[in-house]
């Protein structure tokens, strides 16, 4: 009887032991790898963006010429949210596959281009991978999100509190979602997550539109200024 009972203690330690390193591989590990990751994506197209290499000048507004394709997995973009902070900054890649979205946030890429007339979505973990939009339910409405491309800055600015749907729930990021309160064509962005915020049975949408743009040559827009 004392083996099995020693058998048993020593079992349940290991278990132990190995859920304690999952749980720090969870928590701590992917968010340090996840946060190199993004910094170099970063680095790297702000390194591409000094050396006059952006791929296509993202137009004004009024221009409805879209910019050439994004490559797959690639970033092409900088997201800015004040209300999470203003150290936060993180970058938009091509595609919303699992590996994109270790680096990033993901476009999905049937959705419009950054600042072009549809509905320009993108996609991030709520937890682990650098828990990007750990703090999504705090967006309200009037908040700015701001994204560059290198040549221009957009604003677009938060319509809707977060919307609680399911992962099937597709129509979020259709040109004009109809649960946005949107009626007509516009310039609009969607942000999604996951929720709750260790699981994955639901969704946390926010809508927004395009409210401003200007030239990198003429600063950073009122939004990230303070």
């Amino acid at each position: 009887m004392r083996v099995v009972i020693r058998t048993f203690s020593e079992l349940c330690i290991t278990v132990g032991g190995v859920i304690v390193l999952f749980v720090v591989y969870v928590l701590f590990w992917t968010g340090v790898k996840a946060d190199s990751a993004m910094d170099d994506q970063i680095d790297s197209l702000q390194d591409r963006w000094s050396k006059g290499t952006v791929a296509a000048e993202a137009p004004a507004v009024e221009n409805p010429e879209p910019p050439a394709p994004y490559e797959d997995g690639k970033p092409f973009a900088v997201m800015y949210i004040p209300r999470l902070g203003f150290t936060w900054n993180k970058p938009v890649l091509e595609g919303t596959k699992t590996g994109t979205l270790k680096k990033g946030l993901g476009h999905y890429a049937s959705t419009a281009q950054l600042g072009q007339e549809g509905n320009f979505a993108v996609a991030g973990h709520r937890r682990t991978y650098g828990d990007p939009f750990k703090d999504f339910p705090k967006l309200r409405p009037g908040d700015a999100v701001v994204l560059t491309d290198g040549t221009t800055w957009f604003t677009y600015r938060i319509d809707t509190e977060p919307y609680k749907t399911l992962p099937s729930d597709i129509a979020v990021i259709d040109p004009v979602p109809r649960k946005s309160g949107y009626t007509r064509a516009g310039r609009y962005l969607t942000l999604t997550t996951c929720e709750p915020e260790w699981g994955h049975s639901h969704r946390l949408i926010v809508w927004a539109h395009l409210d401003a743009t200007q030239p990198v040559e003429a600063g950073k827009p009122e939004a990230l200024r303070g």
